[in-house]
């Protein structure tokens, strides 16, 4: 499979459920809004990203990532949370999905599930896998996943501020036509 000209920050994606826009930076308030919520973090490696100042850097990756997504709600453009790409290797034909969160009000709805598909979908346009990575106590998002068709793949630690925080891998490859 040639890969050319993926674009990893399409200016808009959308379903009749979600929709997807560049992350930018005037949009840091309304997206902090959402992740002000200590519950949002309690599976998550980093559990205190409700903070601002732990927000912030986390915020700034996205932004500079230029593969970040702020998520809305289609119907009323509430803001969900946000979502990225990243990783993208031509020579694997593959990406990862991921950094996501989305606001406590919009879980065990078909949000989580649209916005995955969105980008699935996206993807598998110029890559055959996508790969998640979620924290080992992230039962939501593996369960999350495994719902999608991902396989468990590798265990694997990332360091974050002088900490060892272990993850999981997952895989979802393309179905061949």
């Amino acid at each position: 499979m040639t890969i050319s000209n993926f674009n990893l920050q399409p200016d808009f994606l959308e379903n009749e459920t979600i929709k997807l826009i560049p992350l930018h930076e005037d949009h840091f308030e309304a997206l902090y809004k959402v992740a002000s919520d200590p519950l949002i973090w309690e599976q998550h490696p980093i559990k205190d990203r409700y903070k601002k100042d732990v927000f912030k850097p986390f915020f700034d990756g996205a932004i500079s990532s230029k593969s970040s997504f702020l998520i809305l709600d289609k119907n009323t453009n509430e803001v969900i949370g946000t979502t990225r790409f990243y990783d993208y290797n031509p020579e694997k034909s593959n990406v990862g999905i991921g950094f996501t969160f989305i606001g406590r009000k919009f879980w065990g709805g078909p949000y989580n599930a649209a916005t995955k598909k969105l980008l699935i979908d996206y993807a598998f346009q110029k890559v055959n896998s996508i790969i998640f990575h979620i924290g080992a106590e992230n039962f939501r998002s593996q369960k999350a996943v495994l719902k999608l068709g991902a396989v468990k793949t590798n265990e694997m630690i990332f360091p974050h501020n002088g900490v060892d925080l272990p993850h999981f891998e997952y895989e979802l490859v393309k179905a061949i036509q």
